[in-house]
């Protein structure tokens, strides 16, 4: 097998533009590929690492999102008062009403308008519960004011003013404290507020969530079935990183069936050019196949060796894709959320599974390929092949 290997290899190295040029086609297939799953990779995995697992987010029953939930002020009480929910050092617990409200803000780069997501925080308890959430430059936002955190990507993308600088929204004047960096998480794409502020400019009454620390991650279950249970609550309770799971799933499934469907066309193409470059091997080879036949070598070798050849040319195609699309992870790139509707900021994404499923793609594509062309070499009758030398 090894010998076999070694004379399919060194046949393409022999037709050295022919091969650079089919792998070429087939490398441009496999960057697409590869790009769509590191698209949605990426999407997903933004939003996985905004939750924690140690927290539980409460949310109105058969709301898609905490932008459509309303949590009323008793509700919240009961709640906080749960003895699932974790204690901080100074014995207060560490749980934290939050409203979610959508605003429009300009992008920097064209001028259009964007949904932006404003969270309203408990300044203290919220930043708490998200341990991995820093403010990069400036302070917190001091409660009871208009003062306001801007994630990163908020920064960068819409036209908002530095430190120390205001911007309007709600009939009211905010100053930027603080910037946000929350590590490439969702929350680099919100704006943070004073809960109880944010709520009087939007004249709300209710929350839209609930974020608390549970006493110990296992106790998950127990804090469920407790505000299931209970008649007073109307609420939803899921941990955190399968809240924001949840999230994606919609936008991540339409990306990769978009990008699929694409990449299965442009692999028909793929596949016609490397069918061609085997033929051709077969043709020219034509008196190299009848004397291996002479020699004793079977049919089901001289298959094999062929579609060796077509599966070496579709893992070379596959490796340079592979390395192309590599350099996608440096790229930042927004979309809206179809759950909430807000603008979300978020890089591709490289991990194994990706680079297993593009490479197993490429062989698939390299045996479709080679198929009939290695059939056809296979049943060439010997001495038809030497005449012909």
């Amino acid at each position: 097998m090894f010998l076999l290997a070694r004379y399919s290899y060194r046949n393409l190295w022999v037709r050295r533009l022919t091969t650079a040029l089919t792998a070429g086609g087939m490398g441009l297939v496999i960057f697409v590929f590869a790009a769509v799953l590191m698209l949605a990779a990426g999407f997903q995995k933004t939003l996985v690492t905004t939750g924690s697992p140690d927290n539980a987010v409460f949310v109105r029953r058969s709301s898609e999102a905490e932008v459509q939930s309303l949590v009323s002020r008793e509700e919240a009480a009961i709640v906080e008062s749960m003895p699932e929910i974790g204690l901080g050092r100074d014995g207060t617990k560490l749980a934290a009403r939050e409203a979610v409200i959508l605003i429009n803000l300009s992008r920097r780069d064209t001028g259009n308008l964007a949904h932006v997501t404003v969270r309203g925080i408990n300044p203290k308890l919220s930043m708490q519960l998200r341990p991995r959430v820093r403010i990069s430059a400036g302070r917190e936002p001091r409660s009871g004011t208009s003062e306001i955190l801007a994630g990163r990507s908020i920064m960068q993308r819409f036209a908002v003013g530095g430190l120390g600088q205001t911007m309007s929204f709600g009939s009211r004047t905010w100053t930027v404290v603080g910037i946000l960096d929350a590590g490439g998480t969702g929350f680099d794409s919100e704006i943070w507020a004073d809960v109880e502020v944010l709520m009087t400019t939007f004249r709300r009454s209710a929350y839209s969530s609930v974020i608390g620390r549970l006493r110990e991650p296992s106790a998950f279950q127990d804090l469920r079935k407790r505000a299931m249970s209970d008649p007073r609550l109307t609420l939803e309770t899921w941990r955190e990183t399968d809240y924001y799971a949840s999230q994606s799933e919609l936008m991540a499934r339409f990306i990769r069936i978009l990008g699929l469907t694409l990449t299965l066309i442009f692999s028909l193409g793929a596949v016609i050019g490397s069918m061609v470059t085997m033929y051709s091997a077969v043709a020219n080879r034509v008196s190299e196949i009848g004397t291996l036949r002479a020699l004793g070598f079977r049919r089901a070798t001289i298959l094999t060796a062929f579609l060796l050849e077509s599966v070496f040319l579709s893992l070379v195609g596959g490796g340079l894709g592979l390395a192309a699309a590599s350099f996608m992870n440096r790229i930042s790139v927004s979309t809206m959320n179809w759950q909430t509707f807000s603008e979300l900021s978020f890089r591709f994404a490289l991990d194994s599974s990706i680079v297993v499923n593009a490479l197993a793609f490429a062989v698939v594509m390299g045996l479709v390929g080679g198929i009939l062309p290695a059939l056809r070499a296979a049943r060439m009758n010997i001495v038809t092949a030497l005449r012909l030398q």
